[in-house]
């Protein structure tokens, strides 16, 4: 499901930009730099760094919560707040993360090799750049959202 998601934002970010005739403007008058594509990752991996410190304080808060509201000793709480952080869900939003990494890196090799960056290749980058964050986005929403029911308990 994640790959079908993570395809069809590709397709359709490709079909806007075509649609509109501005594949030209976006990628930079047909041009594009090394920088260019650093510049994408950096500005995801922000994103990402900012998505992560926002929310691990506060799940690990809520996770607290919920030892206490249980009453569980150490041991206990290993066991039963696992499936809060990993379970088949969690698994495809990882899987999808994985897949996306692996093709982020080898777009950006074909960034900085010696001969012209294909500005082609920066566009589906900052898309699957984008997919990246907003899959990381929704795991953080969904296992946010299974500790809240068990809390409210």
């Amino acid at each position: 499901m994640g790959r079908i998601i993570q395809n069809a934002a590709c397709i359709l970010v490709t079909i806007i930009v075509i649609g509109c005739g501005c594949l030209q403007a976006v990628a930079g008058e047909g041009t594009c730099k090394k920088e260019d594509f650093e510049s994408a990752v950096e500005t995801a991996a922000a994103s990402l760094r900012d998505l992560n410190g926002k929310n691990r304080p506060e799940f690990q808060v809520k996770l607290r919560e919920l030892k206490d509201k249980r009453k569980w000793n150490h041991d206990q709480f290993v066991a039963n707040a696992a499936p809060f952080v990993r379970d088949d869900k969690t698994e495809v939003y990882d899987k999808t993360t994985n897949d996306l990494l692996s093709a982020i890196s080898s777009m950006g090799e074909q960034g900085s090799g010696p001969e012209a960056p294909d500005c082609a290749v920066l566009l589906e980058l900052r898309a699957r750049m984008k997919v990246l964050v907003d899959t990381q986005a929704a795991k953080w929403s969904y296992m946010f959202e299974k500790l809240n029911v068990e809390l409210a308990k």
